[in-house]
């Protein structure tokens, strides 16, 4: 597609502007630099991960793990954008990225069934309408589908899938995150609540190039914004265990057994226990 440049905007300053990819429709960056300082919000480059030979590694452990962006540490997903963020929220982010296809969609944590956009669309914004619109000129009738709206507000928590390895190489223990999947609330006709339901999974290799080209609001300092990528691989984000594979033969999640405080000890044992191994693994 063109791009049409406005009188005395060159295509270097153009392009410097647009380096964000807006989110949301409609969203438009400013074609002048908006500030005294100049714009540095150019994407980052992935930081590749180091490869971890399958000899070196003396222990594996997946576990998932559950974000609730309502909480304090975590209210960045819900902050609703600016032109670093695209101009909309860490959700709006995801869906855009799938929209335009710059990511692959799942159904499953496994990433075996990929969704196409209308599939997505009808497990976001439910079943589509049909309505009948008379043309009031000449009285015709057509018949028009229309889904309800998206209301981002609604994605609550966010889960990941990740493996915590003991690298002998290096002798410490890295988290490597394999996946990504946000969760929206579901509300009945009357309004109460019914659930929380996966929208999709997203494989988070894929979905580092994404988040490079985004900043997350930082409250104290909008010099200092780090992009989203540097946010989960630097784990600044609070979340609870849900599931792992560690003492777990029959894969059941700590919600299957446990609830309320008791499910809230038990996802604190398996991080403690992850978190010792590798003093156990030295001292080996």
């Amino acid at each position: 597609m063109a791009l049409i440049l406005p009188f005395a905007c060159s295509v270097a300053d153009a392009q410097t502007n647009l380096a964000v990819t807006p989110v949301k429709a409609g969203y438009l960056l400013p074609m002048r630099q908006d500030g005294v300082i100049e714009n540095g919000n150019i994407p980052e480059e992935v930081k590749p991960w180091q490869q971890i030979a399958a000899k070196d590694v003396f222990f594996k452990k997946r576990v998932w793990r559950e974000i609730d962006i309502r909480q304090k540490q975590n209210m960045v997903f819900q902050y609703p954008g600016d032109d670093e963020t695209g101009g909309g929220m860490y959700i709006e982010i995801l869906l855009a990225a799938v929209r335009e296809g710059r990511v692959q969609a799942f159904a499953d944590d496994r990433f075996t069934i990929p969704l196409t956009n209308d599939q997505l669309a009808k497990k976001i914004l439910g079943e589509p309408q049909t309505v009948t619109i008379i043309h009031p000129e000449d009285g015709t009738e057509t018949d028009s589908v229309i889904y309800p709206k998206f209301n981002p507000t609604t994605v609550t928590k966010f889960r990941l899938k990740e493996d915590w390895i003991f690298d002998a190489n290096e002798g410490r223990m890295k988290v490597r995150i394999i996946g990504l999947a946000p969760y929206q609330d579901r509300y009945a006709a009357d309004g109460s609540f019914r659930a929380t339901a996966p929208l999709f999974w997203l494989y988070y290799p894929e979905l580092r190039v994404i988040h490079t080209q985004y900043k997350v609001y930082n409250g104290q300092n909008d010099v200092h914004r780090e992009s989203w990528d540097d946010f989960f691989e630097q784990r600044n984000f609070s979340s609870s265990i849900i599931r792992s594979t560690l003492n777990n033969p029959l894969q059941e999640a700590i919600a299957d057994h446990k609830q309320g405080v008791d499910a809230l000890y038990t996802s604190e044992e398996i991080a403690d226990v992850l978190f010792k191994k590798e003093h156990d693994l030295w001292g080996y």
